[in-house]
């Protein structure tokens, strides 16, 4: 493993989530001197330390280890992704890859009967969300307009204000949302965005 290239990605994801090294420090339970020493190639970490640092950035320890490739094909198998259950009975699936410098999701949502997955905050201006139903209903609130979507329906929206999914029906709402986002939103005051991870 070269622990250059080893510490320029953790480095890398670390900016790319606008974290500092204090702040994935802790989410990580390693030292900030450790953190650090592997950002820098200076200290090859322990398999123990580097699945901390994955878990704190949020990526699958393969992100970190796998040798460097042509990376203008990345596959995501179906057991790799990302499955969030989420309180109140909703469940989003990350089916994109993680791709270091790419704020890009496309995420697999499915609300249940009558559930109000929140409002969140908008993300940085220039930040676009696009979403498509695939059964049953989803009412979409962006800032002070609310809009219901059946299966087959989409939408694109400006994601710098605040938003948020419900499903008004009697049935399960999946949909999907792609996202490109310009940096990491402020802190949410409920809970995860059932469109972002």
């Amino acid at each position: 493993m070269d622990l250059v290239e080893l510490g320029r990605r953790i480095q890398q994801l670390r900016s790319d989530r606008q974290l500092t090294l204090q702040a994935l420090a802790e989410a990580a339970s390693v030292s900030v001197s450790m953190l650090s020493s592997v950002e820098r190639g200076l200290k090859a970490p322990t398999i123990v330390v580097l699945a901390r640092i994955a878990d704190g950035l949020g990526v699958p320890l393969s992100t970190l280890v796998a040798a460097a490739r042509d990376e203008r094909l990345i596959v995501r198998r179906a057991a790799d992704q990302d499955v969030v259950d989420e309180p109140g009975g909703w469940r989003r699936v990350i089916l994109t890859p993680v791709i270091p410098g790419i704020n890009f999701e496309w995420i697999r949502s499915t609300l249940p009967p009558g559930c109000d997955a929140g409002s969140y905050p908008g993300y940085a201006p220039g930040s676009h969300e696009f979403v498509a139903v695939d059964s049953g209903r989803l009412r979409l609130t962006v800032g002070d307009e609310a809009v219901e979507l059946a299966a087959g329906d989409s939408v694109y929206f400006a994601a710098d204000v605040t938003h948020g999914y419900a499903n008004p029906g009697s049935t399960p709402c999946t949909y999907h949302v792609a996202a490109l986002i310009m940096r990491p939103r402020h802190a949410a005051a409920t809970g995860g965005d059932p469109g972002r991870r």
